[in-house]
């Protein structure tokens, strides 16, 4: 018994000395590769975590100033995760067009295996056959130009429904647009995408909590993304169980909703206005073949997830931003409430045939953007093979962020960036919709935003008529804050509290 207790013994000896020589081989194999190639440049990191202690609260802001130090490409090391940093539009324009399709693959996040359908995520897949697809059908029957159009009615009556609100609150006297404006975006996102909205019930508490959860953990930060062999704390911390149930309530509440679809395309299947919400032809696609790839029920429910996500917070949070602006500049907001109020000549209401005359209520709307863009970091991209970068080495597998806020703060690329000043869009043709790289909040590519005209037509009536129906100011002896918080998307730290006036 003692011998074999011995072999066994030296046999696991054995082995440990094996594997601990195996890492050692493949650490000086990668050690010696790595310092032969030409690397960007990066700050000193610390065993295990790397470079993560000097993301701070708000990365956006952290990684402008390291990139002022180490240059506009940098290579991080967050945790075990190198990350190329990109804070120049000559940067960005190489990664996003000159070799956008070998940047066209995104990282997995230990987020996506908490999900009932990982594999199915629009924004978390790898670049390929199926991601083409799937964002055609999103692209074509949710976001395109036509479909945008057709949502013409639910936008104009979701926007009296806002202004009716406000006038309730008047007789408070204070206003919490941060609030209101949240509670309309989603309104519309649930008419267009889920057929209707979900109003204070308690349907509708449930609806927001579980996005709001969601949002949580997309944007929390979670060390099983750059230390993988430490994902494990998460189930200590709770956050997994966390992650767990948000999942369950929510493919419960989509299951409730798609199986309201069916019921009703059994009985009433030609009843409505003419147009289709976006659960509706999801489940015409059901099992479709001409689509070139496999759709079923776990596919709808991806997509219904990430559409929502992707139509709501991002634009309730640019929407905050620049009303947060309009009323920190009073003579900007009062110029381009003289342009709404002489386009509208006395109309009861602004329609979205008035919009294209008030250039310059756009120019704020893209100054915001560039002063407070929503997703500043955009979403990671990741190498699919080795490549040259502004000549640099960039190895396959390397995660990249681009710093599109630090791009847009760039003071060789725009004049006083610090400042609010929309007449600098004045007769110019930059634009956001990826062909300008100075300007990136969509992002731009293979990757880029496709609700471009989804977010604009939301945000460019209501806050027309917000504008033309009411004055704003704050309430006495509080001043508005410009405070940020970090999340999925940047958002203002403390509510929009303001007064609104009725004009008449």
């Amino acid at each position: 018994m003692f011998q074999a207790w011995l072999e066994q013994s030296f046999h696991s000896l054995f082995l440990s000395f094996l594997s601990i020589f195996f890492v050692i081989f493949l650490f000086n194999i990668t050690r010696s590769r790595t310092s032969k190639l030409n690397l960007p440049p990066s700050p000193t990191k610390l065993p295990i975590i790397g470079n993560l202690h000097q993301l701070g609260s708000l990365p956006h802001r952290s990684l402008r100033a390291l990139s002022r130090k180490y240059g506009p490409l940098m290579l991080l090391h967050l945790g075990q995760s190198p990350t190329l940093i990109v804070s120049s539009a000559e940067g960005a324009k190489e990664i996003l067009k000159t070799q956008d399709l070998n940047f066209s693959d995104r990282p997995k996040m230990n987020f996506q295996d908490r999900l009932v359908h990982a594999n199915y995520h629009l924004a978390f897949l790898p670049y390929g056959e199926y991601w083409r697809q799937v964002r055609k059908i999103c692209v074509l029957q949710l976001v395109s130009a036509h479909r945008v159009d057709s949502f013409k009615s639910i936008r104009q009556d979701e926007t009296d429904h806002l202004l009716n609100k406000i006038r309730q609150s008047c007789s408070s006297s204070i206003v919490n647009m941060s609030d209101l404006i949240y509670m309309y975006i989603c309104d519309i996102s649930c008419k267009v995408i889920l057929g209707r909205k979900f109003d204070s019930d308690e349907g509708g508490k449930q609806f927001r909590k579980i996005t709001e959860e969601f949002m949580y953990f997309l944007g929390n930060f979670n060390v099983g993304d750059f230390i993988p062999w430490l994902a494990w704390v998460n189930n200590f911390t709770g956050l997994n169980a966390r992650m767990d149930d948000n999942n369950k309530a929510f493919e419960n509440f989509l299951g409730g909703v798609i199986n309201e679809h069916i019921q009703a395309r059994k009985t009433n299947q030609n009843d409505g206005d003419g147009v289709q919400d976006f659960v509706d032809i999801l489940l015409s696609l059901e099992n479709d073949g001409s689509i070139g790839v496999p759709f079923g029920q776990d596919n709808i429910n991806a997509l219904l997830m990430d559409m929502f996500i992707a139509t709501t917070d991002t634009t309730a949070v640019t929407f905050v931003w620049v009303m947060t602006e309009l009323v920190r500049h009073p003579q900007i907001r009062e110029e381009v409430q003289m342009e709404i109020r002489k386009v509208a000549k006395g109309k009861t209401s602004i329609t979205e045939d008035d919009l294209e005359q008030m250039h310059y209520m756009k120019m704020v709307i893209k100054e915001t953007l560039r002063l407070h863009t929503t997703g500043p970091l955009l979403i990671p991209h990741q190498s699919r093979e080795d490549t040259k970068v502004l000549g640099y080495d960039i190895p396959a597998k390397t995660k990249v962020i681009i710093n599109a806020w630090a791009i847009a703060m760039d003071p060789t690329l725009w004049e006083k960036p610090d400042e609010f000043q929309p007449k600098r869009f004045l007769n110019t043709s930059i634009d956001f919709k990826g062909n300008d790289y100075q300007f990136l909040p969509f992002g731009a590519g293979r990757r880029i935003c496709p609700g471009i005209a989804f977010a604009n037509r939301t945000l460019e009536l209501p806050l027309a008529n917000l504008l033309y129906h009411f004055n704003w100011t704050v309430p006495e002896g509080a001043p508005v804050d410009v405070e940020e918080t970090n999340g999925i998307a940047v958002y203002k730290k403390n509510l929009l509290l303001v007064v609104a006036i009725p004009y008449k």
